[in-house]
């Protein structure tokens, strides 16, 4: 294992050891989503949320797309594939953690009582 992948290794880890950044990963895990829907998702702070968010970007562990004033955030798929193995298998043990199980109830009820913008009324051709 060559030097930069133990470095690679242990930056992967260090942003794996925290309980809300993991809790964000499980989340995630379901798919993109706005980060507003990540924090009420998590009953935290959003200063708090983002912070983490940046740091599991920073680490290359999670992508943003912006779309107008939104963040939307997803986990990364990771070129090395021993990192994504990795991940991988938190994701899958996240998946059976109780907070997971919770953060994704409030998620998926958010997520149905998010309203959506009305479609604009269709016009007429004459």
């Amino acid at each position: 294992m060559t030097d930069k992948r133990l470095v690679s290794l242990e930056q992967t880890f260090k942003a794996l050891s925290d309980q809300t950044r993991l809790r964000i990963i499980g989340v995630l895990r379901t798919g993109e989503i706005c980060v507003c829907d990540i924090y009420e998702s998590l009953a935290l702070p959003q200063p708090a949320v983002s912070r983490h968010l940046a740091y599991l970007r920073k680490s290359g562990l999670v992508e943003t797309r912006k779309d107008g004033l939104w963040v939307h955030y997803r986990l990364a798929r990771l070129p090395d594939p021993i990192l994504q193995a990795l991940l991988d298998a938190v994701t899958h043990a996240i998946g059976h953690a109780e907070s997971g199980n919770r953060d994704r109830k409030r998620l998926a009820a958010r997520i149905e009582i998010t309203p959506v913008e009305p479609t604009p009324p269709a016009r007429c051709c004459c």
